[in-house]
């Protein structure tokens, strides 16, 4: 883990950077296209919350509202198992304070972030390619960056504590994921911001056995989520005709930017509805065009032929992003 002359972690890279990027090309022409992150680029509209919303702190009765949607929109018999927090971020980091040092399987390449947070709280972690023997094993699935999707009778093999990160699986079939029909020593993450476009929102979800999800909560003590996060989501979780559309939309985009990527030279290795991976002999200098014309990519230091794409928000986008890879 690299560390500063001041004994803290440096923070990992990760998309949406957007700042670093525009003083790198300070000439590009704007607006910049941040294609960098898997967010939707199309949000849920967010209509007007009321000023009490954001004057009076957050009640008991709108976070049971929202665990309700949540267990609706996910599948989950029981609210109580479902944790609300400011952000799966949130919960990566906390979850290795609740157990003690143990020996920790990350199945990667994956989103850095778990195996950061879990060594910078003392345990023993390595990133392993296949399922090993360990104290505690994480999954992202459908894995980012690679788009990877393991079953879910692969999951429910004993694994130790399960942590399965499901942040990309809400535009794919129920069945992709394990939160209606949750194995035992299993945690599985969601996160709200990102199929619903409001990352600056902040809110995700812990879906536990009670007792863990009761540890989860109490670890985050009161008022954890914002009386504006937790009326955003109730109101976009209970909308499944949005989502629906989103679905329709996000494949269709997804299928447009392959077919650009692919006539760019890209070798397309995998993906979700939000984002494409693909393989470039002369990545770096694919994304140094894009920045000097406004477009924001997702690199990798570890693996220096590889970009990640998010989807153009618009007609108007594509067009930039058809032109600059032309």
């Amino acid at each position: 883990m690299p560390i500063t002359a001041s004994g803290t972690a440096e923070p990992l890279a990760h998309g949406g950077d957007l700042s670093a990027i525009q003083r790198r090309f300070p000439e590009a022409p704007e607006p910049w296209i941040d294609l960098s992150t898997g967010i939707n680029p199309v949000p849920y509209p967010v209509v007007d919350l009321g000023p009490e919303t954001w004057s009076r702190l957050p009640t008991r009765q709108q976070e049971q509202a929202l665990l309700e949607a949540a267990a609706g929109r996910y599948g989950v018999r029981d609210p109580a198992t479902i944790v609300a927090a400011p952000g799966t971020q949130a919960l990566i980091q906390l979850l290795p304070r609740l157990v003690e040092k143990s020996r920790i399987a990350v199945l990667g390449p994956t989103y850095e972030e778990h195996a950061h947070c879990w060594a910078r709280q003392g345990h023993d972690v390595g990133v392993v390619s296949a399922f090993e023997r360990a104290d505690v094993t994480i999954v992202v699935n459908p894995n980012n960056p690679t788009g990877k999707l393991l079953p879910p009778d692969m999951l429910r093999q004993d694994h130790g504590l399960l942590i399965v990160d499901e942040a990309f699986v809400d535009l794919l079939p129920r069945e992709a994921s394990l939160a209606a029909d949750l194995p035992a020593s299993t945690i599985v993450l969601r996160s709200f911001g990102k199929v619903y476009g409001l990352a600056g929102v902040r809110l995700g979800f812990a879906i536990a056995e009670k007792p863990l999800a009761d540890r989860i909560r109490d670890e985050l003590g009161p008022w954890a989520v914002s009386g504006p996060a937790l009326e955003i989501g109730r109101r976009a979780l209970a909308d499944p005709a949005w989502l629906q559309a989103a679905t329709v939309r996000l494949a269709a985009d997804r299928q447009k930017l392959d077919a650009l990527l692919v006539s760019a030279g890209c070798e397309i290795l995998g993906g979700t509805p939000l984002f494409c991976l693909v393989h470039h002999p002369d990545a770096a200098g694919l994304a140094d065009r894009l920045g000097r014309r406004g477009i924001h990519v997702r690199r990798f230091a570890r693996e220096p032929q590889w970009l990640r794409f998010g989807l153009p928000a618009s007609s108007v986008e594509f067009n930039r992003v058809a032109a600059a890879l032309a």
